[in-house]
């Protein structure tokens, strides 16, 4: 395909150097994600307009059966208020429930014109740790995000409204948020998905993005420091 006729990339595959944000929300048994069951996952794939602004596109949810062995923690069903063996969860195996969750993003992250899915997260180490403890058990190989970066929004709304917590900085940033659907991976998801969107936008209205151009040379020299990093930490 010669330069005329090719398709122009996506605006996303510029925005985040060709890593396409997922926001993903983890309900679990507890606290380890080596031992402590996972029971509910939630991705919201995020897309941009031509303008360069972020938004929701699409959810996707599973619901998942402890796997053999699984620590469940009593607090954690308390706090979640989640019932493992209730049948109206319509639960899954945990590799049918994960293969499920992967399966769009990796279609998203070729439509989008993306190398892989970075994890947008509330405390993204707890959601990352889980998801990747899980793939490892189930042997799944395709896994579409990145082994170790994420984006945190506890971080991100520290930074631009002064609040850690979701509920709280939600309402700073004038997204409403109801306590009482708290705690449910698809609703947790799409509030965090909200709030990672908002600060992005926000950002490059005031004037954040994109950035100032590099000296020459300076681009290329950054890029190949962070490809080697990357393909050293690479896992299944």
């Amino acid at each position: 395909m010669t330069e005329q006729t090719q398709q122009p990339r996506h605006p996303m595959s510029r925005r985040f150097r060709g890593f396409l944000p997922v926001v993903v929300d983890v309900e679990t048994g507890g606290f380890n994600a080596e031992t402590d069951a996972l029971l509910e996952v939630a991705a919201v794939i995020l897309t941009m307009d031509e303008d360069g602004y972020l938004r929701r596109e699409e959810t996707h949810v599973q619901h998942i059966d402890p796997f053999e062995g699984a620590n469940l923690e009593q607090s954690a069903l308390d706090f979640t208020g989640i019932d493992p063996w209730s049948s109206e969860r319509e639960a899954v195996p945990e590799r049918e429930g994960l293969s499920e969750i992967f399966r769009p993003i990796r279609k998203a992250v070729k439509a989008h014109d993306c190398k892989r899915a970075v994890l947008v997260g509330h405390n993204a180490t707890f959601d990352h740790n889980f998801l990747f403890a899980a793939a490892l058990r189930q042997d799944i190989r395709r896994n579409p995000f990145h082994p170790f970066s994420t984006f945190d929004t506890a971080t991100l709304a520290g930074l631009a409204y002064g609040h850690t917590v979701l509920a709280q900085a939600c309402k700073l940033a004038g997204i409403p948020f109801n306590n009482k659907e708290a705690h449910s991976a698809a609703y947790d998801a799409e509030k965090t998905a909200d709030l990672f969107c908002g600060i992005v936008n926000r950002w490059k209205d005031l004037g954040g993005f994109p950035p100032p151009v590099p000296a020459e040379g300076d681009e290329d020299d950054t890029e190949n420091q962070e490809n080697t990093t990357e393909e050293s930490g690479n896992i299944r």
